[in-house]
């Protein structure tokens, strides 16, 4: 739902978006902005997509003169041309505000002391972490990524009680300090999770063996980068910051905007963004927008867990199947742990989808949890699978994040 504040700010955005944006200038050369009056009027505007910000590289999307940028950012570039974010002192700024609004719902205070262990440099993710907590005043530890015995060393030694990690390096750290027994002499309270879907099971053994309250986070490197959004103690949605980000959910095959409650692609446009202001900005993350106050008491609105990208669905015998759903079935069948790695292969005509599952079950069991994996994917989704179980610790870990899905057919 567009707020009356929020039509005002966009009206604003869009009055200057041609003048101060030459990416937008040429986007919109054959629009009259100042028929965009209502709601429904800026959703007729042209949604703005990834390859388009590439195509832009390296600076085409900087809407100040050179002497107001002070920081650069950058995606990874791993499926393409890296996109480079300009941003001025206010976009800085600014992300330093939702970032303590985030450590703020969270539940933390200027006492913690946060390890960071997301990477640093040209990813948005070390350096907005630790701009919020400092904002915050509370005690940052900058670790960065790797180096795991000199992680829980420090963690140890400093006392951390807040863990800033993503999913993946969150669950090896946990799997790592169980191994060497020492939940016991840590001293992490919450940690706040990132950069990935992740799935029920993996949330609940990383809370359970870390001993912490775990906080979603959300962002991307477009749109600031994390920080834009989070969890609160209920873990019902994550609430978004609408004072500086415009959400709506439109359906990812048509481009229709679809209602409060329904389920389609994440667009955002922002609202202060000075560097590389984005107007419907297609994030290809699928979720929902939460209708209705959260019992937290916290004004801002909600949007639902993420349940995988568009890009991520991988279509199998005729189904089409996201991540999220695979990690639905896997929570149903007992014996399952979170860890699991999907190969899709075309063999003698025909896909076939293989899932190795982690257990802690012996030998004797696996045969009957596999075959309780397979029903249930098959009456959950439609497909027949070939569930494999093995060992906790058998799948990769990663520092980063976790590549679950290969598709070996191409």
């Amino acid at each position: 739902m567009m707020s009356d504040d929020q039509l005002c700010t966009i009206k604003k955005v869009l009055d200057s978006i041609k003048e101060k944006s030459p990416f937008y200038n040429k986007k919109y050369k054959d629009i009259d902005l100042n028929k965009i009056c209502t709601k429904e009027d800026f959703e007729t505007l042209p949604l703005t997509d990834k390859w388009e910000l590439r195509d832009a590289y390296p600076l085409g999307l900087q809407a100040v003169p050179d002497e107001k940028i002070v920081r650069i950012h950058s995606s990874s570039g791993t499926t393409g041309t890296p996109i480079i974010i300009p941003y001025t002192a206010k976009d800085v700024e600014d992300w330093a505000v939702m970032f303590e609004r985030c450590y703020e719902l969270a539940g933390v205070s200027n006492i913690d002391r946060v390890q960071i262990t997301p990477g640093y440099g040209l990813w948005t993710a070390g350096i907005g972490f630790q701009a919020g907590a400092e904002k915050h005043g509370a005690m940052v530890i900058p670790m960065g990524p790797g180096n795991t015995d000199k992680q829980i060393q420090m963690m140890l030694d400093l006392k951390s009680t807040v863990l800033c990690a993503t999913s993946s390096y969150a669950l090896l750290l946990a799997e790592e300090i169980t191994r060497r027994g020492l939940n016991d002499k840590i001293h992490l309270e919450r940690a706040l999770i990132g950069s990935e879907r992740w799935g029920e099971k993996m949330r609940n053994r990383i809370a359970s063996e870390l001993g912490v309250k775990l906080y979603d986070i959300y962002g991307l490197t477009e749109i600031y980068g994390p920080g834009i959004g989070i969890s609160c103690d209920y873990a019902s949605g994550i609430h978004y910051w609408d004072d500086f980000l415009y959400f709506e959910i439109i359906d990812p095959e048509t481009g229709e905007a679809l209602p409060d409650g329904k389920i389609g692609e994440l667009v955002i446009t922002t609202l202060r963004k000075e560097g590389a202001p984005l107007i419907r900005y297609r994030t290809h993350d699928l979720t929902r927008i939460i209708p209705g106050k959260c019992l937290c008491g916290c004004s801002h609105p909600r949007i639902d867990i993420l349940i995988g990208r568009t890009d991520d669905m991988v279509k199998v015998k005729g189904v089409n199947i996201f991540p999220g759903q695979i990690d639905e079935v896997l929570k149903e069948v007992d014996g399952v742990s979170s860890e699991y790695q999907v190969m899709i292969d075309h063999l003698n005509g025909k896909d076939i989808m293989t899932i190795f599952f982690e257990t802690e079950c012996d030998e004797s069991k696996r045969e009957n949890i596999e075959m309780n994996v397979r029903n249930h994917f098959k009456e959950r989704v439609g497909v027949t699978v070939v569930p494999k179980a093995v060992y906790i610790g058998d799948l990769p870990r990663s520092e980063k994040k976790s590549n679950r899905i290969f598709d070996n057919r191409y």
